[in-house]
């Protein structure tokens, strides 16, 4: 699944030929992906002004000049494709301006798009339960003492509930505890204030250095001008099993099971 830098470079990809360009022509090219389009889905965004692009977690927003913001979900193996040469069984939706033409494609179907009034956007049901932007001002080390107080449950699937912090996946959980030298299976009550002052700015730089990579690249994701992520090649622990820890401090990578996903860790440098 696309996780939040891979939403965040989209965004940018799309931002380059999409903001400000009016919408000339919409073709959803079958009823439904993981859910039906919304109602009046064609007529709300034909003829409307893109006004800017954004992100709330791993959704992408394409904001009108109707009041109005298209939501979208890549789910597992979507990706929007730019003037694509020729058309393909799997582009769901395509939107075209007086230039461009964007198809929204998705071979499983697990993505999805929703149309919402802007002013009522962060009440969208799933916008209205989440926890800050890991990227914003809201992530701080008193905003995750203050979710983290007195739970039992394993840091590392706090991390990934959306109302603890809004976006974080897997991948990212794995390596922000590598680097700052937490094991993810100690409990969220147990990690105390100079643990968190690590974590929090350790979020932050393996976001952003995945934004800068152009994502990770797994499975099925490649940004919307085709070319693949790199930041899989600077993974610390993330599926290196058995591998020597990069610290050289002689651990080992382990892999463990959390909550029906994997955690990779190393038992020295981790505690």
């Amino acid at each position: 699944m696309p996780e939040l830098p891979e939403v965040e470079t989209t965004v940018r990809g799309l931002a380059r030929f999409l903001d400000g360009q009016r919408i000339e022509r919409l073709v959803l090219n079958r009823p439904d992906m993981r859910f039906p389009f919304p109602e009046g889905f064609v007529q709300s965004l034909s003829g409307a002004r893109v006004s800017s692009l954004g992100r709330r977690a791993k959704y992408g927003l394409i904001h009108t000049d109707r009041a109005t913001t298209m939501i979208f979900h890549l789910g597992m193996s979507g990706r929007w494709r730019i003037d694509p040469d020729t058309p393909d069984k799997h582009d769901h939706l395509v939107l075209e301006t007086a230039n461009h033409r964007f198809a929204l494609n998705d071979p499983r179907r697990f993505g999805y798009v929703d149309l919402v009034d802007t002013p009522a956007l962060y009440e969208w049901p799933a916008f209205a339960a989440m926890g800050p932007e890991p990227l914003g001002d809201g992530l701080s080390v008193d905003h995750l003492r203050t979710a983290l107080k007195g739970r039992k449950q394993a840091i590392k699937l706090l991390l990934l509930d959306q109302r603890v912090i809004a976006g974080l996946g897997n991948i990212y959980v794995c390596e922000a505890l590598f680097r700052a030298g937490i094991n993810p299976r100690k409990a969220g009550g147990r990690v105390f204030r100079p643990a968190l002052e690590k974590l929090v700015p350790a979020i932050r730089d393996v976001l952003e250095q995945s934004i800068i990579d152009g994502g990770s690249s797994l499975r099925d994701y490649a940004r919307p001008d085709g070319e693949l992520g790199y930041f899989a090649t600077r993974f610390q622990v993330y599926g290196r099993e058995g591998e020597p820890c990069v610290h050289g401090d002689g651990g080992v990578i382990r892999r463990t099971v959390q909550g029906g996903r994997s955690t990779w860790h190393c038992p020295v440098c981790q505690t």
